[in-house]
């Protein structure tokens, strides 16, 4: 074991701010209105699942199915443009009235591709290549643990900020979202078309 704690904190704001849980607290807040409820746990622990076994999978796992990371990231870029025009135009893309269906939306959109999104998951093949696979696991895990509590105290956040605030922060983030969608769809567009 080679642990490293300035190894462990840079991993940890990379994918802090990559996954902007802050900033995506009106889309859970959103969403939480949609479908009623959203398991925090369930939502954490699969986040975190899915990124530590894209960790070790996912370049192999995309090779298999013929994709590469950056067909990956602008199929994100899509899901994460629709959230953001959901976000912006106050319009509902994604509605369930299915209630298994509603308790699925703790899976998609929230632990995926909202947490462990294409950014967040090819920020971890980056990491890969940079520091030691035993301090990328500990930056996630910590991670899990900030998106549990954000997602734990969203309604206590919601309460405090106001419903006017939440739709003022609900437009700018959708602003910013769209923003991120576009430099991601951009940034790998340009390389799948050079």
């Amino acid at each position: 074991m080679n642990f490293n704690f300035k190894e462990i904190f840079t991993a940890f704001m990379v994918l802090f701010a990559v996954i902007d849980i802050v900033g995506n607290i009106p889309i859970i807040i959103d969403l939480r209105k949609k479908v009623g409820h959203i398991q925090s746990e369930k939502a954490s622990v699969i986040a975190g699942f899915i990124m530590i076994l894209f960790l070790f999978l996912g370049q192999r796992l995309l090779n298999l199915i013929g994709i590469d990371v950056h067909s990956f990231a602008v199929a994100g870029a899509f899901i994460l443009f629709f959230l953001a025009l959901e976000m912006i135009l106050g319009i509902t893309l994604y509605r369930s009235d299915d209630e298994e269906e509603a308790l699925s939306a703790t899976v998609f959109p929230l632990a995926f591709p909202l947490i462990a999104g294409p950014g967040s998951l090819t920020t971890l093949l980056s990491l890969r290549a940079e520091f030691s696979l035993e301090n990328i696991i500990v930056a996630v895990l910590l991670n899990v643990i900030v998106i549990y509590i954000v997602l734990k105290t969203s309604s206590k956040i919601e309460r405090v900020i106001g419903p006017n605030g939440i739709n003022i922060i609900r437009k700018i983030f959708g602003v910013v979202l769209l923003a991120i969608a576009v430099k991601l769809f951009a940034a790998n567009i340009k390389i799948l078309l050079a």
